[in-house]
């Protein structure tokens, strides 16, 4: 996992939810098979997600699908 860059935001898991459409099951479920971007942890009880590493995770899954 790289540490996001600096023009990189972090992302709520809402905001990941509305990107991917996916529901938070199923992206816990996809982080626990590797098969989604893992969390960051910036403190206490809080997850963020990289954007970048969200949409790459998006454009490959419509790679994947064509």
């Amino acid at each position: 996992m790289n540490a996001p860059t600096q023009n990189d935001r972090l992302l709520r898991m809402t905001e990941v939810i509305e990107m991917t459409g996916l529901s938070k099951a199923m992206i816990y479920r996809l982080i626990s098979q590797q098969r989604f971007p893992q969390q960051y942890k910036p403190g206490g009880w809080s997850s963020r997600w990289s954007e970048a590493e969200i949409i790459a995770w998006r454009e490959s899954q419509r790679k994947e699908s064509r």
